[in-house]
């Protein structure tokens, strides 16, 4: 679905992106995260087409991004950070602005339209006021305007930044049904419980390289390793000690009074046998079970800046953190033409700005 190939972005003598190779599937539910300044939001509006890069492709259903800008804008629906509504326009006054952005007729705008503010829960608010909405309600209203067009690729930088919980839980089981319904979505977020909770792969910047990159399974054993053991004991700590320290395919990595960690090469099978020679010894074991990780502790081991991942074991990206300070500095959107028409009510002067930016 999205390929980008070698990406590159300069600003001046800074690299904000560097390198940057990804393969995202269809279907997939995909959280891009970093720290602040780590080249996420550039690398999002290159995909969206609001910015050029340096170099490097980028693919999206087929479609060359960098040399069909127009045709791109039909494959993409892009939810900005800082989104903005036309105030002065009822919510299905919004609906059919944007659908006539599209060259949609005005029958095909009604009907898709009374469909994906079903979709996002807003059907009884269809005569209502944008500005009188919530800021969850608006942030889902922006959602079901980016699809009106039934684009192939869902892109949306932070989309529940300032968003109370109960709006957040609704907006995560409104990405959680159209991942259902087999679109295609690309987040990015600082809330990393809730991206675990919905993504099925990750892509993880820092300093602008894409450090790690997968389906989050793969990725966790690649940096936690399935090789991760912890036995916990009530007595027989030496003689557990020695019998894990003999074994040709064992590395005591750390021993507490009840709790050895070890690193291991071993099968399953060769686990138990060597479990079952310390109950034979003596040992009192009370439990053993393989290290687990979560996306907090991963984000936090791969932007150390201790070497990073290196890019094999079936993840993508480049290898390494290279280390290098400094943060985006993507003051802007540049060089870039906006979305098709800027036509019809503008309302606030913010407003007029992403009417044009929109994909």
């Amino acid at each position: 679905m999205l390929h980008i190939d070698h990406l590159y972005k300069n600003y001046g003598k800074f690299q904000a992106v560097k390198d940057v190779t990804l393969h995202i599937p269809r279907g997939d539910l995909f959280g891009f995260v970093g720290p602040n300044g780590a080249g996420k939001t550039t690398t999002i509006r290159m995909v969206c087409g609001l910015m050029l890069p340096a170099s490097g492709s980028i693919t999206i259903n087929g479609v060359d991004a960098l040399n069909h800008r127009k045709e791109l804008r039909k494959q993409i629906g892009y939810v900005p950070d800082f989104f903005g509504v036309y105030d002065n326009l009822k919510v299905k006054e919004y609906m059919d602005f944007y659908g006539s952005m599209y060259r949609m007729s005005s029958g095909e705008i009604e009907r898709i339209s009374d469909d994906l503010l079903e979709l996002v829960n807003l059907s009884d608010k269809k005569e209502v006021f944008v500005d009188t909405l919530s800021r969850g309600m608006k942030q889902r209203l922006c959602v079901a305007r980016a699809l009106i067009h039934n684009p192939a690729l869902l892109v949306l930088d932070e989309p529940n930044s300032g968003l109370d919980p109960r709006a957040r839980v609704e907006m995560k089981e409104l990405l959680l049904n159209l991942k259902s319904m087999g679109k295609t979505i690309v987040i990015s977020s600082h809330i990393l419980s809730e991206l675990s909770e919905m993504c099925n792969s990750i892509g993880i910047m820092d300093h602008g390289n894409l450090v790690a990159a997968g389906r989050i399974e793969d990725v966790m054993d690649h940096v936690f390793g399935n090789d991760q053991l912890i036995i916990t004991l009530e007595e027989g700590r030496e003689t557990a000690l020695r019998i894990a320290s003999e074994h040709a395919k064992v590395k005591v990595r750390s021993a507490g009074e009840h709790e050895i960690r070890l690193s291991h090469t071993m099968t399953k099978q060769e686990i138990a046998r060597m479990i079952g020679t310390m109950i034979a010894h003596d040992v009192v074991v009370t439990g053993f079970h393989k290290q687990e990780g979560n996306l907090e502790t991963l984000f936090m081991r791969v932007t150390e800046g201790d070497g990073g991942i290196e890019g094999d074991g079936g993840i993508e990206g480049d290898g390494g953190i290279e280390g290098d300070g400094g943060g985006e500095g993507d003051g802007g959107i540049e060089g870039d033409d906006g979305g098709e028409s800027n036509g019809g009510k503008t309302g606030k002067g913010e407003n007029k700005d992403v009417a044009e930016s929109d994909c």
